[in-house]
């Protein structure tokens, strides 16, 4: 008996010793996050600007006085002339926030929007990580104050915005779509009638509806589903967007008529097209022009380009099994024809980023397996060697590698800051044509990557395998 208590306990010592490795591994997998958080922090000192939740103070200013009876588009902001320019539906959302302090509400708008950012990557990066096989906390864990530290979220926070959460109800609806792309996967083994609902995908255009409703750009996301001709999802987003609107015609019938009938057309009320923080195509046109108004025409001439090319790239990307690029290049197409684009709009960098990285590492993969196919093949006489170079699968990707750094360090430095300048008392040519470049740096960033971002075939294999079943239906047809 004591032989084999003995056994027993050996057999039973490299488990142990096993957990120990993985606590270790952990630990030091811990330590990795909070330091890759804590240079984020010093990121964002370094090259962010000082932040005290200016936008979220109109925005409670403007709900606390509304809440006291009077007019919603009424209020302006003490030593501004800025008053609240979103819709309606979204002064209802917005209204619980003024029982709370400001600094309070500027604070949990921020870890909401953390939290909802989190939760987006770990959407975004779980199809890599699983073919990669790394840790999904992890991997998130460090993303998710890298893609923090950028001008877009940390203006976002710093400024009290509500980009990343409409960002994140745009998103949902990726996994919806995704969800409803693998019908029969997941809801049907599902214990209970709400999450067969869920997993179904059936509710894919509902979060596209309501940021629609808060906000105007996300309606290019409609054009593209019927572009793409996902009808379900277009005809949610389009019932939801209405439905929301109404509903808050019957609640706040005055402020919905004054908002639609005259507050909408008032550009004014959001500040000059040629203010250096305006990165859209608007914005760098006025800037060139150096004008304080975006010559329209031409405005108009390049948007409707930029447009059709965003659009195009977008069906052709998810035609080709990739619809995280897709939605990525119709976000960014939003931010480049919209009139006015803060910094703090432009948080489709953050995917853009995702997909150049993994295109690379795609590519760099790819390139190893025919190197090793072709090393192994056997000599033919008279024939030149196809071995590659010893170099090819190195820098295979390199070039998606290389902008998916210089991607996020723009986005991280901002070097749009050191020469904003503003009309009439400073040119925007002052710091000749080096420093207008900077002004306008994220802006061209953008225009870039609308015209080239990759995308990766077969990348969800969701999505692809639904374009192959129809080209089969289509074939068994003729």
């Amino acid at each position: 008996m004591p032989a084999t208590v003995g056994r027993r306990i050996d057999r039973l010592t490299p488990v142990q010793g096993g957990r120990r490795r993985v606590d270790r591994r952990t630990v030091v997998r811990i330590g990795v996050v909070v330091a890759v958080a804590y240079a984020a922090w010093l990121a964002i000192g370094a090259f962010g600007r000082p932040y005290n939740f200016f936008d979220m103070r109109i925005y409670h200013g403007a709900v606390v006085w509304w809440a006291n009876g009077n007019g919603l588009y009424d209020f302006i902001a003490p030593s501004t002339t800025l008053g609240f320019t979103y819709p309606p539906f979204a002064g209802l959302v917005m209204l619980p926030m003024s029982w709370l302090p400001v600094a309070a509400a500027g604070w949990l708008n921020a870890l909401a929007s953390i939290a909802a950012l989190a939760v987006v990557l770990a959407a975004l990066l779980r199809p890599i990580v699983d073919r990669l096989g790394w840790s999904l906390w992890f991997t998130v864990g460090i993303a998710t104050p890298m893609a923090v530290a950028i001008e877009p979220s940390r203006e976002t926070l710093g400024y009290g915005q509500v980009n990343l959460l409409l960002f994140a109800l745009v998103m949902g609806d990726l996994v919806g779509l995704r969800w409803r792309a693998k019908r029969g996967t997941h809801h049907d083994t599902a214990d209970s009638a709400l999450a067969r609902f869920v997993y179904s995908g059936t509710w894919a255009g509902v979060g596209i509806g309501l940021a629609t409703a808060v906000k105007l750009t996300p309606a290019l996301f409609i054009a593209y589903l019927m572009i793409t001709r996902q009808w379900r999802a277009a005809t949610t987003a389009i019932g939801t967007a209405i439905g929301v609107t109404l509903g808050t015609f019957a609640v706040v019938g005055p402020e919905s008529r004054t908002y639609f009938g005259s507050v909408l057309w008032q550009t004014e009320r959001v500040g000059a097209a040629d203010m250096t923080a305006n990165q859209s195509l608007a914005g760098l046109l006025a800037r060139l022009y150096d004008s304080i108004e975006t010559p329209g025409l031409l405005w108009l001439a390049f948007s409707v380009l930029l447009l059709a090319l965003g659009l195009s790239r977008a069906a052709s990307a998810r035609a080709d099994g990739d619809e995280l690029t897709a939605f990525t290049l119709v976000g960014l197409t939003a931010n480049v024809i919209s009139p006015i684009s803060w910094s703090h709009h432009l948080v489709w960098v953050i995917p853009a980023v995702i997909v150049l990285a993994d295109a690379a590492v795609r590519r760099h993969e790819a390139s190893r397996g025919l190197s090793a196919r072709i090393s192994g093949m056997p000599p033919t006489g008279g024939v030149p060697s196809l071995r590659p170079p010893i170099w090819y699968p190195t820098l295979t990707g390199l070039r998606h590698g290389v902008g998916a750094l210089a991607l996020y360090l723009l986005f991280l430095i901002s070097p749009i800051w050191p020469y904003e300048h503003q009309l009439p008392e400073v040119s925007h040519y002052q710091d000749g044509l080096f420093g207008a470049l900077m002004e306008n740096s994220l802006a061209i960033a953008l225009i870039v990557l609308v015209a080239a971002l990759p995308w990766r075939p077969g990348a969800e294999p969701a999505f692809y395998h639904d374009r192959l079943v129809r080209a089969a239906q289509l074939t068994g047809r003729r």
